[in-house]
């Protein structure tokens, strides 16, 4: 059965899971990349926008994973791009160039209608201005029985776990504080909510930590 997974998502010390001040110069926000560089090092991140081997340890295994089983992929807007409001035009197509890293359908979530946006690679860029349950069931039907992961950013993932519709969450905890930015847990009881913290694993730049919905 198809599940909704949030993988490799980082979260500082102090809980926020981005920067402050998102941009086109600054896509996590302000010093939001000190929260990916468990990832940069990778030998899945380098095998994607690098030119080194990159590292196969514990941090790529935890990567690798996240890639696994996927037949499509939610994003809120903010993962797509730092345009706001009504789209000025088309020219916007993502952060990540003509091929993107999905090759599957992605559902972006936003309150501005836009047509289908094919990319290299197998990506098509859906906009889904309906809400978070109907880009969910439009994304579980894309993927024929395989996951579908959520993207992120914050807002969107929060909104996801406020509706308990998140089934299993990996985290990878940064010894890092970054005071300010959007904070993950502000206003959420995952307890209430019906989650637990059933598997924590080391990384060489991370804690990975497995949440899911208690049985």
């Amino acid at each position: 059965m198809s599940r909704l997974r949030v993988q490799s998502f980082a979260v500082s010390l102090d809980g926020f899971s981005a920067g402050p001040r998102q941009s086109e110069q600054h896509p996590l926000g302000v010093r939001g990349f000190e929260l990916m560089e468990w990832f940069f090092p990778t030998r899945v991140f380098q095998r994607l926008y690098g030119k080194a081997p990159g590292e196969t340890g514990v941090d790529n295994s935890m990567a690798e994973a996240g890639f696994a089983n996927l037949g499509a992929w939610i994003l809120g807007r903010n993962m797509f791009g730092p345009v706001r409001g009504p789209w000025p035009d088309e020219s916007w197509k993502g952060w990540w160039g003509d091929e993107p890293p999905y090759h599957v359908p992605v559902f972006v979530l936003t309150h501005h209608a836009r047509k289908p946006l094919e990319m290299k690679g197998g990506t098509t860029f859906h906009f889904v201005t309906d809400g978070i349950e109907a880009a969910l069931e439009r994304a579980k039907e894309a993927a024929g029985g395989k996951d579908v992961r959520l993207g992120g950013g914050v807002a969107t993932v929060r909104q996801y776990l406020k509706a308990s519709l998140v089934d299993e969450l990996h985290l990878a905890l940064r010894p890092v504080l970054m005071g300010a930015g959007e904070h993950l847990w502000r206003d959420l009881d995952l307890h209430a909510l019906g989650y637990e913290c059933h598997k924590t694993v080391a990384g060489e730049r991370a804690a990975h930590l497995f949440l899911r919905k208690r049985s």
